[in-house]
């Protein structure tokens, strides 16, 4: 599930993991994206921090308290590249933080090692 309120790094995001085999849904409303996933039951979040309402490090917490998500994978992928930020995200719950630009490689392969299992 990628929260994003800018539309079209939401679709960049959907079309990258669509090539990669993956089935992506898009919220572009940090307020309604716990009621959203609750819903889908997403195996991974990817979340901006920079949104208006609920921002990223807030939804993060947010997904954290939810039982349902408390150890859903999440990646941060944002413009802040400062080290403040990093660690707040991370103190927030996040197992990842990607800055903008983002080589999509990189991504790819931080989502798998999330995501897959291993033996």
């Amino acid at each position: 599930m990628i929260v994003d309120d800018d539309m079209e790094a939401t679709a960049i995001l959907e079309s990258l993991l669509k090539l990669e085999g993956y089935e992506p849904t898009s919220v572009n409303d940090s307020t309604i994206a716990v009621q959203r996933a609750g819903l889908i039951h997403p195996d991974l979040f990817l979340l901006d921090l920079m949104m208006p309402e609920i921002d990223g490090f807030k939804l993060c917490r947010l997904l954290r308290e939810d039982k349902e998500f408390a150890y859903t994978p999440i990646i941060i992928v944002t413009a802040l590249a400062d080290l403040d930020s990093r660690i707040v995200a991370y103190g927030a719950g996040a197992n990842g933080y990607i800055t903008k630009p983002y080589l999509p490689r990189e991504l790819v392969i931080k989502i798998k090692d999330l995501i897959t299992p291993t033996e």
